[in-house]
Parts: structure tokens; sequence; C-alpha cells
């Protein structure tokens, strides 16, 4: 016989069967998808907003403007301020300069001057150097235009020395305190110690108006 189940009466646990309740989400998580965060990953290449903003706006790189050289007083070893035997010497070794000895020099007794004039080999067609008081102050070089033009002298000193201070159609001149240098066409350097050049000039000066006395006084004796 069938046992009845009176009212109230509890079913026990083994005849109820199990039954998987399915996992849902509650509305808030369903309606917010899940995202990943970016994280910067080495060697990717790609780099985060914050690193992309600071390069734009760092300033593009800019060559900086070369510096000028201090304006040069010398050429091949030879210096403004060298002795006559210092320059002898210098000339001899050098075999861009057809220098023959004392018969390239010449002494002139006004003044304490001594003239030193040479020819030269390769791109120099000739030298010339002026002493006073026994120290140099003027060189020059005329240059062969068949070996060397005007133009690449003039941008080779500019790209040294930077602009020359005065510039016509005869000459470019780069000064210093101490220094004069010179391109001159044809085709000439000339470097020039100021304060013996100017020296020199005064002396000259004095030693004409000593002249212009002297010849006066004679005129006066007719």
């Amino acid at each position: 016989m069938k046992p009845s189940l009176s009212p109230g009466a509890t079913v026990p646990a083994a005849a109820t069967p199990a039954t998987a309740t399915p996992a849902t989400a509650g509305p808030q998580a369903a309606a917010t998808p899940a995202t990943a965060t970016p994280q910067a990953s080495s060697g990717s290449g790609t780099a985060s907003p914050q690193s992309a903003n600071t390069s734009a706006s760092l300033p593009p790189a800019q060559n900086p403007t070369p510096v000028p050289e201090s304006l040069g007083r010398s050429f091949r070893g030879i210096s403004l301020g060298m002795s006559v035997d210092e320059l002898k010497k210098v000339l001899r070794a050098d075999d861009i300069f057809n220098f023959r000895g004392d018969r390239d020099v010449s002494m002139l007794p006004e003044q304490d001057q001594t003239l030193i004039e040479t020819t030269g080999l390769s791109f120099i067609r000739r030298s010339f150097f002026q002493f006073w008081q026994g120290k140099l102050c003027i060189m020059a070089f005329t240059m062969d235009p068949a070996k060397v033009d005007y133009y690449s002298i003039f941008t080779t000193l500019t790209a040294k020395y930077g602009d020359p201070g005065e510039l016509d159609p005869q000459q470019a001149v780069w000064t210093s305190d101490e220094t004069r240098l010179s391109l001159e066409r044809p085709l000439t350097v000339k470097y020039i110690d100021k304060k013996m050049f100017d020296a020199l000039l005064g002396a000259s000066k004095v030693k004409e108006t000593q002249d212009t006395v002297l010849r006066g006084e004679f005129l006066h004796g007719f």
C-alpha cells in the first residue's frame, strides 16, 4: 500500500532532484562591458598618449651657428712678429717658396726696414715680407689664378672667420685689434700687424715732416 502524505508533511531532501541554477550577472554587470586597461609593453613601439604629447611639445632640433675663429696671424708656419732669421729658416724648409737666401733680402736704412721678396712654386707666384725694427709686420702672397681662384679663397676665409668687415669690388677685409687680413684682387692675400704698421706710419709722417722742413730751409737759401 502506497503511503499518503498529510498536509504539512516535509518532503525528504533526497526526494528533491538537484537542479543547477545558471549563473546570471546582475543588471549593472550586464550593462557595463568588460574593458582592458592599456599598458605600455616593452618593445611594442607604441608610445603612450602622455609620451606622445611630450614629444610633440619639444621644439625641432636646429643646427647651431658656427662661431668664427680668432683672426689668423700666420700662413704655412710664417707668423707676424717673427724675426728675419726665423723667416729665412721657414722659407728654406718649405718647398712651396723658391727662396734664394740673402739675394732675396733688401736692407732699407731708413726707419730700420728689411724687405724679403721671393718667388713661389705651385699655388704661390710671389711672396713679399716687410720687417720693421727686426719684426715681420706685413706679409703678402700673390696666388696663381690657374691653380686657385678668388672665390675659393673668399669662401674659405668666410667659413673660418665669418663675413668680412669691409667688402668692395677691390678687396675683402677682416680685422681684429691686432691683425688686418685682406683678400685683394686680382688674387693676393695680405696679413698686417696693425700695431706695428700704425707705428711705422707714424714714423713715416715724422720723417716726411722733417724732410719738408729741410727742403724749405734749403730753398730759403737762394
